[in-house]
């Protein structure tokens, strides 16, 4: 969908769906939560219970196996000495015991059913409480995701209108690295992007074979891959470092500077470019390697500015390095420009607008003070976060 058929009222509705639904799914989810926290008391009560009785019968058990032991021993006596006793004597000593026996051997079967229950209620106790824990964390992060939807989201309309402004310049930027793009792109897609795709391959074949051939022909398919891999990540190391001056790595941002712009010098000839540096220049106190290609390409493109568009005749560039600061000065003589009339279509406008995109990537402030026919003073300041 094209950025004009983006229409910010309806991404307002939508999200509010997302929101509404995301919101009754948390409600859900702490239901959930909330009923098994109740079913977990409702058990861990009735856990209490069980384990009460249980210690009960115990006792209970205990007593009536001594009874039992007792009556055994009566019957046994009068059992070897049934002519001293009567008939109702011997009969009364048989039904205890038997009375006590029975009694015993259902207190065993009550204890087993209790302790089969204390330990079904245990299992699902572990259970529960896994369930109440799950859903207090997913709580959390769907609150999380609900913050970010209501608050971060809430910018998408503002965040539309302003790439509405931006698109033209996009479309600049676009045509202008079209054929550095075409280039990277063919290279990436015959290197990199053909090997990962073979190394997809690979990895399902490698799979496959395990299964059906086992490991060792398996093992094989990995050195190859591993070969495979290898030359992937020659060919993006070297596509990346292709994207960057290499004197920035081999000599650092300072001496890249000094050579890039006295070359321009040389090349356009009229103008004269002036360069002044502040600060250490030794190996030991060089700037971390994407704030030296950042602020080269901050001084390539206000170079370039001025030499394309304000036609500038002087253009002086200064860099100082402080502590916790890097300070960056480009001032030319050229034509200037009215800022108050910049905008999309302004084709000088083209080239701050990337400059400003990589300060603020940065973290950084640019200030521009241009008038007609008094040239543009571009002041740039970038905080070392190292």
């Amino acid at each position: 969908m094209s950025i004009q058929k983006l229409d910010a009222k309806l991404l307002d509705k939508i999200l509010e769906k997302m929101v509404k639904t995301v919101h009754t799914s948390k409600d859900e989810i702490f239901e959930i939560g909330e009923n098994s926290r109740r079913q977990y008391d409702d058990l861990l009560q009735e856990l209490s219970n069980i384990k009460i009785q249980v210690n009960d019968i115990i006792e209970q058990g205990d007593q009536l196996g001594a009874h039992s032991r007792l009556a055994r021993q009566r019957l046994s006596e009068v059992s070897k000495n049934f002519q001293k006793y009567s008939e109702p004597e011997v009969h009364e000593a048989y039904e205890k015991a038997h009375k006590l026996q029975v009694d015993v051997a259902m207190l065993h079967q009550q204890e087993k059913q209790l302790r089969d229950r204390r330990d079904e209620l245990e299992r699902r106790l572990v259970n529960l409480k896994g369930i109440i824990e799950r859903a207090d964390s997913l709580v959390g992060q769907i609150s999380v995701v609900i913050n970010y939807l209501n608050q971060d989201l809430r910018q998408v309309g503002e965040i539309i209108e302003d790439a509405k402004q931006k698109q033209e310049f996009g479309l600049r930027i676009i045509e202008a690295q079209e054929e550095e793009r075409k280039r990277l792109s063919r290279e990436i897609h015959d290197g990199p992007a053909q090997m990962l795709a073979n190394v997809l391959m690979r990895s399902e074949l490698i799979d496959r074979i395990s299964r059906q051939q086992g490991p060792e022909h398996a093992l094989e398919e990995v050195r190859s891959l591993r070969v495979m891999v290898r030359d992937a990540l020659y060919e993006v190391r070297r596509i990346i470092y292709d994207l960057r001056p290499m004197a920035l790595d081999d000599l650092g941002l300072i001496p890249t500077l000094r050579k890039y712009l006295s070359t321009i010098e040389d090349y356009n000839g009229k103008t004269s470019i002036e360069f002044s540096y502040r600060g250490e220049e030794d190996d030991d106190h060089r700037l971390p390697a994407q704030f030296e290609v950042a602020l080269f390409r901050l001084v390539q493109e206000a170079v370039t500015n001025s030499l394309k568009h304000a036609a500038a005749t002087k253009i002086h560039v200064r860099v100082e390095v402080k502590d916790d600061l890097v300070n960056l000065v480009v001032k030319d003589n050229g034509k200037g420009f009215d800022q108050s009339k910049v905008n999309n279509r302004n084709k000088k406008s083209f080239g701050l607008l990337g400059m400003k995109e990589r300060v603020e990537l940065l973290e950084g402030k640019m200030t521009i003070d241009s008038r007609p026919n008094i040239g543009t003073f571009i002041i740039i300041q970038v905080p070392l976060n190292i």
